[in-house]
């Protein structure tokens, strides 16, 4: 994995600047909050003031829904079925990509509230764009 994500010009998660990065930096030799990244969760909250789920921002977004949930997850690995948790943790991946190329290409992403489906404008002008952290950000004690 470290390979990757040291040749990586963006790392793009949900919610990966409060769990994600901050469990993998336990084993990463360098310090990984220090790669450019986008938390589309962050984007979110900064804007709209609250969380929302990755499941209602992808059903409200793309028209689709997650294949499970976290705790699922858990019980899954606990019961062993591996392919189960893979599969989930790659639909995860998938969504959240589809969720990002979406508000690049439109500026905004979308969630149901009681008043029907709403959007969050989004600036993601800076998310693409040069400068910054390079791919590679030496953080390894060398």
């Amino acid at each position: 994995l470290w390979p990757v994500l040291e040749s990586a010009d963006l790392l793009v998660g949900y919610n990966s600047d409060h769990f994600d990065i901050p469990i993998l930096n336990k084993y990463y030799a360098g310090d990984l909050t220090r790669f450019k990244s986008v938390d589309l969760l962050k984007e979110i909250k900064a804007v709209l003031g609250r969380r929302l789920k990755l499941d209602g921002v992808a059903e409200a977004t793309l028209g689709k829904k997650k294949s499970g949930h976290g705790l699922e997850a858990v019980e899954w690995w606990k019961q062993g079925l591996k392919e189960k948790v893979m599969a989930y943790c790659l639909d995860d991946v998938a969504i959240t990509d589809e969720l990002y190329r979406y508000a690049l290409k439109h500026g905004k992403l979308k969630f149901k509230d009681y008043d029907g489906v709403r959007e969050i404008k989004l600036d993601t002008s800076a998310w693409e764009a040069e400068g910054g952290s390079p791919a590679l950000t030496h953080t390894l004690p060398f």
